[in-house]
């Protein structure tokens, strides 16, 4: 698979977005689970994409990150970039924020041990807490890798003014932003463009719109799917494939909870739209 670069690391171009694992109601079973991150591994994928908080509620609260270490260690441990988030909390369903020093701490050791690593590859502050300064946040994770607990960091749910200063705080330990971006969800194109001048990598996460929308994506998003159909492939390789081409620094992390998705996903990495295509899609 092509790759890319995310700080010190090549990745593939495509990542795998754990939370439907997880997070969804019907969720797949555990081995089926593991068989999607399997495919994804198989298909090359290098970058998968956790949280603590990916789980149904509190009682399960780092589900997604022990049922990917799991499925890491029954492959044979491969050499891929695990990124996880803290930041979230949950109180029974209801997703809840806490970004202050101490629970941010206390966040990358549990994901630390749930992940079974000395050192997180990706460690990354899930969204920003009206509650705790951003300073503040952005100091605890410059101590996380200054303390070695995290190798490098990154940020979601950013926009322009709190990515420069967490590039001032956090210096060349920040690498990565993620915030949401999908054919109907543009509203990040201005954070995507900042990225890429400052040579940050972006993940935009709900690539497709998130889960509800992704089942409409054909009638939702009608230029990609004219352009699919162009090309004999799916709207969802096609929505890949434009995120792609925005900008050498993007990195989508598609989810998936069934094989055949993260298999026609990770397929994406290697398809070219035309400049014409592009323009349409970039129009639409």
């Amino acid at each position: 698979m092509h790759q890319r670069r995310i700080g010190d690391m090549q990745v593939s171009a495509i990542g795998l977005g754990a939370m439907p694992l997880s997070s969804k109601d019907d969720r797949p079973s555990e081995d089926d689970a593991v068989a999607v991150v399997h495919a994804a591994l198989d298909a090359g994928v290098t970058l998968i994409d956790t949280a603590d908080a990916y789980a149904h509620d509190e009682a399960e609260f780092g589900h997604n990150e022990s049922l990917v270490a799991r499925a890491l260690a029954a492959y044979g441990s491969p050499e891929v970039l695990v990124a996880t988030k803290g930041g979230h909390t949950r109180r029974g369903a209801e997703w809840e924020l806490d970004g202050s020093p101490a629970y941010l701490r206390s966040a990358c050791e549990g994901s630390l041990r749930r992940l079974g690593v000395e050192a997180i590859g990706l460690y990354q502050f899930h969204r920003p807490d009206p509650a705790t300064p951003w300073e503040d946040s952005m100091g605890a994770l410059r101590q996380l890798a200054d303390d070695g607990l995290v190798r490098m960091v990154g940020i979601s749910n950013a926009d322009i003014t709190q990515i420069d200063a967490a590039r001032a705080i956090v210096g060349d330990a920040l690498v990565a932003v993620q915030n949401q971006f999908s054919p109907g969800w543009r509203s990040s194109a201005d954070e995507l463009a900042h990225c890429a001048a400052h040579g940050l990598a972006f993940l935009p996460w709900s690539p497709f719109g998130g889960v509800p929308a992704a089942g409409s994506l054909d009638s939702t998003a009608p230029a990609f799917a004219e352009v699919a159909d162009e090309l004999g492939v799916s709207v969802y390789r096609v929505t890949l494939a434009w995120h792609l081409a925005q900008s050498d620094t993007v990195v989508p992390i598609p989810g998936a909870s069934r094989v055949a998705s993260i298999v026609d996903s990770a397929a994406a990495a290697d398809l070219r739209l035309s400049s014409e295509q592009l323009a349409r899609l970039n129009a639409a």
